[in-house]
């Protein structure tokens, strides 16, 4: 597996550089997804709600595998957690990120997703966020904020419209995590791309530090697979033995209230979550 990440920032600070085995504040940061989120209520105005915005690179001609692109946005959504910029810097002062991150992260994590190609993917590498180019699939996760002062450059990209089919990957490779999506629930690419990048955030807070850590120094990798029932039966098991994590919908869009969307395992050979 070949993955790229890129940090891009519209402003003027510099690229922080990310080493987890040495970075001090990465417990601080993992300790953000530990604690969970949803501790304060949504504001009354509707233009208030904080979301984080995804950007799904999907061009016309040779369009990268859905799976693969739920992979890249699932990566990015969690580098963008554990990016420094999120957390304190060296000084002590917050980082540029840390603000907004928090006001979103103590909410409900909502997550929007658009589709962009050619000159409109370019421009969103300007907006504050990550990028993850993955498996021939590219995927950006931008700093979350306010629904009603979202960057034009992301706001005028359309959330729905085209979808990609599902595809037959090969089996994952040992120890990397798994999330795995409910198949029935025909969630399109957009709405799948949210629920999966839910799943690497609780995922990563269900692990243990250093193995957050460990996983963070190796890039984050994930296999996203569909679930048929006799799969997703299995696993609903093993959440409810502790031993996996579900993602359970809000409602908003396209599913019921309370779905269970996405459930991620541990990779076969580290099975610590």
């Amino acid at each position: 597996m070949h993955t790229e990440t890129a940090s891009g920032s519209a402003g003027t600070d510099p690229e922080p550089v990310f080493d987890p085995a040495s970075d001090p504040g990465f417990a601080e940061r993992h300790g953000v997804l530990t604690r969970g989120y949803g501790h304060r209520p949504d504001p009354e105005d509707p233009a208030k709600v904080q979301a984080m915005p995804i950007v799904l690179h999907i061009p016309k001609v040779d369009p990268p595998a859905r799976s693969a692109v739920l992979e890249a946005a699932a990566m990015a959504t969690v580098a963008l957690c554990f990016d420094p910029r999120v957390g304190p810097g060296p000084d002590g002062e917050p980082g540029p990120w840390q603000e907004p991150f928090l006001a979103w992260n103590d909410a409900r994590i909502r997550k929007v997703a658009r589709r962009a190609r050619g000159a409109h993917w370019r421009a969103a590498q300007d907006v504050d966020g990550v990028t993850v180019d993955h498996a021939g699939a590219q995927a950006r996760v931008f700093v979350p904020g306010p629904v009603g002062e979202l960057d034009p450059r992301i706001s005028r990209l359309q959330i729905g419209g085209t979808d990609l089919p599902h595809d037959d990957p090969p089996p994952p490779a040992d120890g990397v995590p798994v999330l795995w999506v409910q198949k029935d629930l025909e969630m399109t690419v957009g709405k799948a791309a949210a629920q999966v990048g839910h799943a690497a955030m609780l995922f990563a807070g269900a692990l243990d530090v250093d193995t957050a850590r460990a996983w963070a120094s190796d890039g984050f990798p994930c296999a996203v697979r569909d679930a048929d029932e006799a799969t997703w039966h299995e696993l609903l098991a093993r959440v409810e033995a502790g031993t996996a994590v579900a993602v359970r919908d809000a409602g908003f869009t396209e599913v019921a209230p309370g779905s269970i969307t996405v459930i991620a395992v541990p990779g076969t050979v580290d099975e610590r979550a």
